[in-house]
């Protein structure tokens, strides 16, 4: 199946993307967005605030063991994530519903770009400090009634999209 170990990911080529969870409660979903940073080889994963870190049985659960292959830290909170980032270089956009953000597929990723998406709370999305601190917002295009996604989907959606762009 072509699947690398942890250690040849560790030396892989990486999609020049850093996820940022903002105060994200359930674990199952911080493991969830590790196993699917660990498909796309995205660069890192920041856990800010309450966000639960790794080693955790729930982590795990869903991760299944990309939390070994992943390179993550954590970050006392996601406002402070982003100043780093942005000292770094990275373009910051959070990902979430506002009155100026930019539609998933209008969004064009530009090569030899590193960004970071910020994806937030399930119940309260992504503060609006962190908000204002980024460079912009990205909004996925719903059609039903909810307007709201698991953060998880979420994050793997806009994964993927900027792997389409970028890498794949």
């Amino acid at each position: 199946m072509q699947r690398l170990t942890a250690e040849e990911f560790q030396k892989a080529e990486k999609l020049p993307l850093t996820v940022v969870l903002d105060d994200v409660r359930s674990m199952h979903n911080v493991g969830s967005v590790l196993r699917t940073a660990d498909a796309f080889r995205v660069e890192e994963v920041v856990l800010c605030g309450i966000t639960g870190t790794p080693p955790h049985p729930e982590i795990h659960k869903t991760a299944l063991g990309a939390e070994d292959s992943v390179s993550w830290r954590h970050c006392a909170t996601a406002l402070q994530a982003v100043g780093e980032l942005k000292a770094r270089g990275l373009t910051v956009l959070s990902v979430e519903q506002a009155t100026e953000s930019t539609m998933l597929p209008q969004f064009h990723a530009e090569q030899g770009k590193h960004y970071a998406v910020v994806f937030g709370n399930e119940v309260k999305g992504v503060h609006q400090e962190v908000i204002d601190a980024s460079d912009g917002c990205i909004e996925i295009p719903q059609l039903g009634t909810k307007h709201s996604m698991n953060v998880s989907v979420t994050a793997g959606i806009v994964i993927y999209q900027f792997a389409l762009q970028l890498i794949l």
